[in-house]
């Protein structure tokens, strides 16, 4: 009898862990059933693109874009849908760009160049000496004397070597962001770089850059990949002079909104998840894979919890972030309001890296916090998902790190081969968009809040 009673508790203990084991089987699965026989993702992410097209802040798309969302989100059935003021950078590109190289022969020869954004224009037509740097490094340390009335070249290669193309993206990120600079305090008139891609291809990617303000500003353009390379062989034979026009500029900012809806929680209605992308993009292309696919896949997360009647124990809120692409007012808005707001938030994930086959998600946070997400392994390995580790969540959602100590980030992570073919570039379009692969990523953005609820 002694016996028996000693052991019953552990018995009880074990059983019930196993029956959550196998409800929380069955709910992922119920989930992914969902997202890829009854999906919406695939559909919603046609009608941004198409219906609504690029969403630069400031303008007229991205408006619209607002108004889409808000009303999806009424459509699903969200609970507590409302805008949330933010005021935002208005940059237009203007005219569409273009530019030659001419050779010591006199031959002229087309390139394919996209304004970077926030760039100032060219005032009409410009033309100058083309003057080539492998790095930014070497720019730096050229002398002043060869680049007085010139246009810098930066022609540095993304590291095709690196398994992770992200970490290649940030091994090039300076020469676009501050390429202008460092061109213009040595005399340049302009600065052309290599677009941050890895295909040999005809699609230059734009992207934001930034002037210092005791800097004179300089136009600042990137070339596709194939352009510099017929520029840079060009420039093997001889003196190379480069003409282009652009006619962008920037206004006065201006007032755009994050969208938000959310499930109320069951138990700690108070406690909030947020989870989210940013709805804005860049003016070329469709901003499919950046980063309509990201909030797609909140948004069909949150309605494939709906649809399968779970109801959180948390609040789950769901954030179409607006201005990620140059200045993040949305982010950096979001989260002093809701910390004016006196809200508890106890969560964030982001997803902004593409919509291709999902593999798992980053943690920006504590190594306890990292051991709970790694115990979802076991479940989410049958659907593909086996990263869970030390990373990066957002750059949407990483303000709430100031604004709520210990707070845990979390970054949807898919396969990253793809990204750099479309990213920034006239070629993120809908049709890039695989369909199975942005269910599975919904899906697993939904699984994974999911557990996530039930772990906090």
């Amino acid at each position: 009898m002694y016996k028996s009673l000693l052991f019953a508790p552990i018995f009880f203990i074990v059983s019930q862990s196993s029956i959550a084991q196998k409800n929380d089987s069955t709910v992922v699965r119920e989930i992914f059933d969902a997202a890829l026989t009854k999906g919406e993702a695939y559909e919603d992410l046609r009608s941004l693109c198409k219906d609504v097209g690029a969403r630069l802040s400031g303008s007229a798309e991205a408006q619209l874009a607002v108004e889409w969302s808000e009303k999806k989100f009424k459509e699903y059935g969200f609970e507590n849908v409302f805008l949330q003021p933010v005021m935002v950078p208005h940059w237009e590109r203007g005219t569409k760009e273009v530019a030659w190289f001419k050779t010591k022969q006199g031959d002229i020869v087309p390139l394919h160049i996209l304004a970077l954004g926030g760039s100032i224009g060219t005032e009409g037509l410009m033309r100058a000496e083309v003057v080539p740097f492998n790095s930014l490094e070497e720019l730096k340390k050229a002398d002043k004397a060869s680049l007085i009335g010139k246009i810098a070249f930066i022609n540095q290669a993304m590291n095709p070597a690196d398994i992770v193309t992200f970490k290649a993206y940030g091994g090039c990120y300076a020469i676009r962001g501050e390429g202008a600079i460092e061109a213009s305090k040595l005399g340049a008139i302009a600065v052309v770089i290599r677009s941050l891609a890895l295909p040999q291809d005809d699609f230059p990617h734009t992207g934001s850059m930034h002037y210092e303000e005791q800097t004179p500003k300089i136009p600042a353009g990137a070339l596709s990949t194939n352009s510099c390379n017929l520029l840079a062989e060009a420039l093997t034979h001889g003196k190379v002079e480069l003409i282009l026009e652009m006619d962008c500029r920037s206004y006065p900012d201006i007032q755009s909104y994050n969208v938000i809806g959310e499930i109320v929680g069951s138990e700690k209605p108070n406690e909030i998840i947020t989870i989210g992308g940013h709805l804005d993009s860049w003016d070329t292309g469709e901003g499919a894979h950046d980063d309509g696919a990201g909030v797609i896949h909140s948004m069909e997360a949150l309605r494939l919890m709906k649809s399968l009647k779970i109801r959180p124990k948390h609040t789950i809120r769901v954030v179409f972030f607006m201005n990620e692409e140059n200045g993040n007012k949305g982010g950096l808005g979001y989260a002093e309001w809701v910390k004016s707001k006196g809200e508890k938030h106890i969560a964030a994930v982001e997803s902004d890296r593409g919509g291709f086959s999902p593999r798992g998600f980053d943690c920006d946070g504590t190594t306890e916090q990292l051991k709970m997400i790694q115990a979802y392994r076991e479940l989410l390995l049958p659907y593909g998902l086996y990263h869970f580790e030390k990373g990066y969540g957002g750059v949407d959602i990483g303000p709430l790190k100031k604004q709520f100590e210990g707070i845990p980030l979390f970054g949807f992570v898919p396969d990253s081969q793809r990204y750099f073919d479309f990213h920034h570039a006239p070629s993120d379009v809908f049709e890039n968009v695989n369909k199975r692969e942005l269910e599975l990523g919904a899906g697993s953005l939904a699984a994974f809040v999911y557990l996530l609820d039930r772990s906090l």
